[in-house]
C-alpha cells in the first residue's frame, strides 16, 4: 500500500483533550461559584431538598442496623438496671421494716424506762435498775435472770419492781447475774393489803386459772373482798417496802362448806413481758435488830423447900 494513503489522524482512542490543569482550574472555578451563589443567592437549596427527600428511604433503611443494635442494647442495659433497683428496693424495704419494728420497740422501752424512774424517784428505798436476760430454765417455776449480780452489790431477797408493781423478789445470786423468783411462782409468797378495806392477807403464786395469776389465801369466806380490790405490799414482812401495788382481784369463790374464800388476783406488773427492773435494797437493811429473848429463870417445882 502507498504510504501516501495512510490516514495520519490518530485513532478516537487516542485522541487528546482539554488538559488535566485546564479540567482542574474550570472545575475549582466552577465549584467556587456555585458555593458563592449558593452563600449569597440560595441557588442549590430546592436541590438540596430534593436530593434529601430522594435519599431519605435509603438514609433510613441504613440507619436500621444500627438503630436496631442500639435498641437492643438499651433494652439489656434498662432490665439489668431495673432488676439492680428492684433489689435495691427490696433491701431498702426490708431495711425499713426492720427499723419501724425496732422504733416501735424502742418507743415501748423508753416509755416503760421513764415509768421505771418516776417510780424510783417516789420511793424512799434506794435501788439498782437491771436487766432481765432471759427466763429460768426450769418449766415448773416462774423465774428470770437479770444482769446484776454480787459485785454489784444485790442482796439476798432484794425486791424487784417493774414499772406497773412487784415483780418477784431475788432467790438466788451469783457474782455477774441474779435469779428473780417472780409473784406468780407457786413457792413464793407475800403479805399484802386490801386498799379499799385495810385487811391484811397472804398472795401466793398459782397457775390453776392461767399462767399469770395470784391466790389471796386464808381469807374467811365472809372477807370483805370483791372484784376490783388493789393489793399493795403490807410492809410486815421486813422485805417489801410498803404500799407497793402488787396485784387487783379478779374473781372472788365463796362456798358455804368451805371456810376460806378463794380469792384469785391478775399481778399488775408485767410478769411475762418485763425487760427492764428495779432492785431495791430489802427493809431488814434499814429495821432496827429483832430484841433478844431474855433467859427465863428455871421455876422450881419442890415443895417444902422454902418452909
Amino acid at each position: 500500500m502507498p504510504l501516501g494513503t495512510l490516514d495520519r489522524d490518530p485513532p478516537p482512542f487516542f485522541r487528546q483533550g482539554p488538559s488535566a490543569l485546564s479540567k482542574l482550574a474550570v472545575c475549582s472555578a466552577l465549584a467556587l461559584f456555585l458555593m458563592v451563589a449558593d452563600a449569597r443567592f440560595q441557588v442549590i437549596q430546592p436541590l438540596r431538598v430534593v436530593l434529601g427527600v430522594v435519599l431519605y428511604p435509603a438514609q433510613w433503611l441504613a440507619m436500621q442496623p444500627l438503630r436496631l443494635a442500639s435498641y437492643t442494647a438499651e433494652y439489656f442495659s434498662s432490665l439489668n438496671e431495673a432488676q439492680s433497683d428492684k433489689e435495691s428496693a427490696y433491701k431498702k424495704l426490708g431495711l425499713q421494716s426492720l427499723k419501724a419494728s425496732q422504733v416501735d420497740q424502742l418507743t415501748l422501752e423508753n416509755q416503760r424506762l421513764r415509768k421505771l424512774l418516776d417510780l424510783r424517784g417516789r420511793l424512799q428505798t434506794s435501788g439498782i435498775a437491771a436487766q432481765v436476760i432471759y427466763d429460768a430454765a426450769d418449766p415448773y417455776t416462774r423465774k428470770v435472770v437479770i444482769d446484776k449480780g454480787l459485785l454489784n452489790h444485790i442482796a439476798l431477797g432484794s425486791p424487784v419492781l417493774d414499772e406497773a408493781g412487784v415483780l418477784g423478789q431475788v432467790t438466788r445470786i451469783y457474782p455477774l447475774v441474779s435469779e428473780v423468783t417472780l409473784v406468780t411462782d407457786r413457792d413464793h409468797a407475800m403479805p399484802v393489803l386490801n386498799t379499799r378495806t385495810g385487811a391484811r392477807g397472804v398472795a401466793f403464786g398459782d397457775t390453776s386459772m392461767h399462767a399469770d395469776a395470784i391466790e389471796l389465801r386464808y381469807m374467811a369466806a365472809n372477807a370483805d373482798v370483791v372484784v376490783g380490790d388493789l393489793l399493795t405490799t403490807s410492809g410486815v414482812d421486813g422485805v417489801y417496802p410498803p404500799g407497793l401495788p402488787v396485784a387487783r382481784v379478779e374473781k372472788v369463790d365463796r362456798h358455804v362448806d368451805a371456810v376460806f374464800a378463794r380469792i384469785y388476783c391478775v399481778p399488775l406488773a408485767l410478769v411475762s413481758a418485763s425487760s427492764h427492773v428495779l432492785v431495791l435494797e430489802p427493809l431488814t437493811a434499814s429495821l432496827p435488830p429483832r430484841p433478844q429473848d431474855a433467859p427465863v429463870a428455871p421455876i422450881n417445882n419442890k415443895r417444902g423447900e422454902g418452909r
